[in-house]
C-alpha cells in the first residue's frame, strides 16, 4: 500500500529584504517515514521548516500539510503538526511539568487532569533522559541537554501526525541521540511523518529513510536511504567550482616538528567528586575531548580557559619566549597569555544579539587595535573582519545587520572567526561545529590544522565521534569526572572512543554497538 503524502512544498520562495532565503523549493514527505533536510548554513533549511510550521508564510508557491495550507502556528497545532526549533525554548522560571504542557489548555479548562499528565510525562521523560526526573524542578536550574529533552517531550506528548526537528539533537550527546532515535522509531511505526533538519551525517545514516538537499534556497536533489553518504551529500550541497577545494585533504596529522609542551594541567579536579588527573598539550597538536553528557569534559575546558575555577589543580602555559611556564589564574590571564575559548552554545555564551555582525566579531579584538590616545583603528578592524568572513564563507547581507539576521551556523562562523582574529596560541573549542554544515566543518578542520602546523595548539571537544577520525592527534575520553582513556593517533576509531565513553573496553562495546545499529 503506497504511503500517503503528508507534506508537499511546490516552487516555494521566501525573501527577507534583499536576501532570498528560498528561491525554488520542492519537497515531499510521506506518512511513516523519517525524511531529512540537508544543506549548507544559509541554504534555507530553517526557513523551510518555519514555512511548514506556519511561523512564516511563503512569498510564492504552495505549502500543504495534510492537504491544508498552514498560515499560523495555531493552524499547525490544530491539524497535528509539532515543531522543535533550533533554539531551546523553555520558561526557566516554571516547573518541568508546566513546561511540558504549556499551551495545551483552553482559557477556562484543562483537557486532562494534573495526575494524568504527571503519569504520562514521567514515563516519557524518564525514558528520554535516561534517569528519573523531578517534574516539580525549576527548568532554569537544569543543564542544557535536559532542557532540550523537555522541548522534545513537549512535542511528543501532543502525539503529532507530523513532527519537525530543526537541529534538535545539537545539545545531546551520543547516548542521548540514540534514545531520541528510538523515540523517532516509535513515531514512525505509528504512521507519523518525522522531518529532521540536521548536519550530523551519522544521524542521517542511522535514522533517515530519505534526504532532500538544499543549496542556496533551491532543492538540488533527493537521496534514498542507501544513497545517504558524506560523499553524496557533499556533492549535492557544494557548487561544482568548490568541490575540488572541499575535497582537499583535511585529515593530515600534526607536523613532526616542535613537540614542546605548551600547556599543562596538574592534579586537575574539574568536576566535584572527580579524581585528579594530569593533562598536557603539545605545540602543533590537536587534542580531541569526548565523553557522555555530565562526565566532566565541559567543566575541564572551562577550567583550562579559566571561565570557571576548577575544584583543584593548576594550569600553566609556556611563555612566548619559551623559557618558563606561566600560571593561568584568571580569565584575564588566559586572554593575556594567548588562550581563546569558543562555545557551541552561541545563544547563551557567544553572540551579542542586539549588536551587528561586525561588532560581534570586532568586539574581541578592540584592545589589539587601539591607536594613539586610545582611538580604535577602524580600518584595521575592517580588514580583519573581511579576512575572517572570507575564511569561513559567512553568508550575510550588510555587516551592520544584527547578528540574529544570520542563520545559526553563520552566527557560529562569526564566533569562530572572532577567536582566530585574536591570533591565539591555544584555541579551546567546546563543540564548535554544533549546528554547522559539512562544508563549514571541513573549512574549520583545515584552518585548525594550518594553525597547529604553524605551532599553535588546539583542544577540541565534540559530541560527534566521527569528528575526531582522521583529524585529532589524540583523543582524551572523560568518564566519571576525569580522563578515563587517552587514545593516540593509531588508536582513534569509533568503537574505541565509544567504549571509553561508557567506561568500558573496546571488546565490551562492540556487541552493544552492533545491536544498536541493527535496531
Amino acid at each position: 500500500m503506497p504511503k500517503q503524502v503528508t507534506v508537499r512544498l511546490t516552487e516555494v520562495a521566501k525573501s527577507f529584504g534583499e536576501t532570498r532565503a528560498l528561491k525554488k523549493c520542492n519537497f515531499e514527505a510521506c506518512s511513516g517515514e523519517v525524511h531529512a533536510i540537508v544543506g549548507e548554513n544559509g541554504s534555507g533549511k530553517s526557513t523551510m521548516a518555519k514555512i511548514m510550521s506556519g511561523v512564516l508564510n511563503a512569498d510564492a508557491g504552495e505549502a500543504l500539510i495534510l492537504n491544508e495550507r498552514i498560515l499560523t502556528p495555531l493552524d499547525a497545532k490544530r491539524i497535528g503538526l509539532a515543531t522543535i526549533f533550533q533554539e531551546v525554548l523553555v520558561a526557566d522560571e516554571a516547573s518541568v511539568l508546566d513546561n511540558l504542557y504549556v499551551g495545551c489548555d483552553s482559557f477556562f479548562s484543562m483537557r486532562t487532569s494534573t495526575e494524568e499528565r504527571a503519569r504520562e510525562a514521567q514515563a516519557l521523560l524518564d525514558r528520554l533522559v535516561g534517569h528519573p526526573m523531578d517534574l516539580k524542578a525549576t527548568v532554569g536550574d537544569l543543564p542544557l541537554s535536559v532542557k532540550q529533552w523537555i522541548v522534545i517531550a513537549r512535542a511528543i506528548l501532543r502525539r503529532p501526525k507530523v513532527l519537525i526537528l530543526d537541529e534538535s539533537s545539537a545539545a545531546l550527546d551520543l547516548d542521548a541521540t540514540l534514545r531520541l532515535h528510538e523515540e523517532i522509531d516509535r513515531l514512525r511505526a505509528t504512521g507519523s511523518t518525522v522531518i529532521i533538519v540536521t548536519h550530523r551525517i551519522a544521524e542521517l545514516v542511522r535514522i533517515a529513510d530519505r534526504a532532500t538537499v538544499l543549496r542556496d534556497g533551491v532543492t538540488v536533489g533527493q537521496l534514498q536511504k542507501h544513497e545517504i553518504t558524506e560523499a553524496n551529500l557533499l556533492a549535492l550541497m557544494t557548487p561544482a567550482d568548490r568541490r575540488l577545494s572541499e575535497a582537499a585533504n583535511t585529515s593530515g596529522r600534526a607536523s613532526q616538528g616542535d613537540r614542546t609542551i605548551v600547556l599543562k594541567a596538574s592534579d586537575m579536579i574539574a568536576q566535584r567528586g572527580g579524581a585528579p588527573f594530569n593533562f598536557t598539550l603539545e605545540a602543533g597538536s590537536i587534542v580531541g575531548v569526548a565523553g557522555l553528557d555530565g562526565q566532566g569534559q565541559d567543566a575541564f575546558l572551562r577550567a583550562v580557559a579559566r571561565i570557571l575555577a576548577p575544584f583543584g589543580g593548576d594550569v600553566h602555559i609556556r611563555s612566548e619566549d619559551g623559557n618558563e611556564m606561566a600560571a593561568v589564574h584568571s580569565l584575564l590571564d588566559a586572554a593575556r597569555l594567548g588562550i581563546v575559548y569558543v562555545s557551541g552554545d552561541r545563544k547563551r555564551e557567544g553572540i551579542f544579539p542586539q549588536q551587528s555582525i561586525f561588532e560581534n566579531l570586532a568586539i574581541g579584538i578592540y584592545r589589539r587595535n587601539l591607536g594613539p590616545c586610545g582611538v580604535i583603528r577602524k580600518s584595521e578592524l575592517r580588514k580583519t573582519f573581511a579576512r575572517e568572513v572570507d575564511r569561513f564563507r559567512v553568508k550575510m547581507g550588510s555587516s551592520q545587520n544584527r547578528i540574529t539576521s544570520l542563520s545559526g551556523g553563520n552566527q557560529q562562523k562569526i564566533l569562530i572567526g572572532r577567536a582566530f582574529a585574536n591570533d591565539p596560541r591555544v584555541i579551546i573549542l567546546n563543540d564548535p561545529a554544533r549546528g554547522v554544515d559539512l562544508g563549514t566543518k571541513r573549512d574549520l578542520y583545515r584552518e585548525l590544522r594550518a594553525f597547529a602546523d604553524r605551532g599553535g595548539a588546539v583542544i577540541y571537544l565534540s559530541s560527534e565521534i566521527e569528528e575526531f577520525l582522521g583529524f585529532a592527534d589524540r583523543v582524551d575520553v572523560f568518564h566519571g569526572g576525569s580522563v578515563f582513556r587517552s587514545l593516540r593517533a593509531h588508536e582513534i576509531e569509533e568503537e574505541a572512543i565509544l567504549a571509553a565513553m561508557f567506561g568500558q573496553s573496546k571488546a565490551e562495546i562492540v556487541e552493544f554497538t552492533t545491536e544498536r545499529k541493527v535496531h
